[in-house]
C-alpha cells in the first residue's frame, strides 16, 4: 500500500501540521482522528490497514490528518473564547489548505469525511459548514454539541461551530445544499453517546435531509473493532 508522510507550515495555524497519504488512485477521504488524536492514531489502531485491499484496488485513498483539540476544544488552560477561536483557525487550515491539497492531487472532487468520537464532530461540522465540499460524511460513536466543552461561554463563533445550534435555524437553501451529501450516522445501542447520534439522526429528519443512520443493536460500538468493520461497509 501506497504510503507518504508530510508536513507543510500552515499559515493559518501558525504551526507544522502533519498527515499521512495513503493509495495511488480512487476516492480521496479525509480521516479525522478522536478525541486528541495525531495524525497517525487511525493507521496505529489498524483502520487504515483493514482496508488496504481497497486502497491498493485504487477505490479510496486515505488522508489522515492531524488535530489541535490540546489547543482548542480540550485547552482548559485558556478562556473558552481561546479555544473556539483556534478551532476556527484550524477549520480555516481544512479549508484553505488542505482540502485545496487533496482535490489537486487527486484530481477529483468527491471527497468523503470520516471521523469516529470527536473526530465525527469534526467531520460533520466540517460538512454542514462547507457542502460544497463534501461528498460523503461518515460520523461513527459522534459528538455533535459542543458546549460541554466552552464552560458556559457562547459567543457567535462557539455558534457557528456546533452544528446542534445552526443547522436547525438553516432556511431551504442551506439544507438543500446539505441534503446533496451522503450521510451516514452509527454507533452501538450501548455507546453512552447513542443518544447524541439518534438526536443529530432526528434533527437531519426534521428539515428533510436525507440520510443512513444506524443503531448497531447488541453491541457497545465505540471503539475501533465496529468502526473498521463498518467503515468497509461505507466506502466504495
Amino acid at each position: 500500500m501506497l504510503r507518504e508522510y508530510n508536513s507543510w507550515l500552515s499559515e493559518s495555524l501558525h504551526r507544522n501540521m502533519e498527515f499521512l497519504w495513503f493509495g495511488h488512485a480512487g476516492s480521496p477521504v479525509l480521516v479525522f482522528p478522536t478525541s486528541m488524536g495525531r495524525f497517525h492514531q487511525n493507521e496505529d489502531s489498524s483502520l487504515i490497514g483493514a482496508l488496504a485491499d481497497k486502497v491498493d484496488a485504487g477505490q479510496i485513498q486515505f488522508v489522515c490528518v492531524d488535530s489541535v483539540d490540546e489547543e482548542s476544544w480540550y485547552n482548559k488552560n485558556t478562556h473558552p473564547a481561546n479555544r473556539v477561536r483556534r478551532h476556527d483557525q484550524y477549520d480555516r487550515y481544512l479549508r484553505d489548505e488542505m482540502v485545496p491539497y487533496i482535490h489537486n492531487r487527486a484530481q477529483r472532487a468527491d471527497l468523503a469525511l470520516f471521523g469516529a468520537s470527536f473526530g465525527a464532530y469534526h467531520a460533520a461540522n466540517f460538512a454542514a459548514r462547507y457542502p460544497e465540499l463534501a461528498a460523503k460524511a461518515i460520523l461513527f460513536s459522534g459528538i455533535y454539541d459542543i458546549h460541554r466543552y466552552l464552560d458556559d461561554y457562547w459567543d457567535d463563533l462557539c455558534y457557528f461551530h456546533c452544528p446542534t445550534a445552526y443547522i436547525p435555524n438553516m432556511d431551504t437553501s442551506w439544507t438543500g445544499r446539505l441534503a446533496k451529501i451522503s450521510w451516514i450516522i452509527a454507533t452501538g445501542e450501548y455507546d453512552s453517546l447513542v443518544q447524541d447520534n439518534r438526536d443529530f439522526s432526528a434533527l437531519l429528519s426534521s428539515h428533510g435531509i436525507a440520510h443512513n443512520a444506524e443503531i448497531w443493536p447488541g453491541v457497545f460500538g465505540h471503539d475501533w473493532p465496529w468502526w473498521k468493520e463498518n467503515l468497509r461497509r461505507s466506502l466504495p
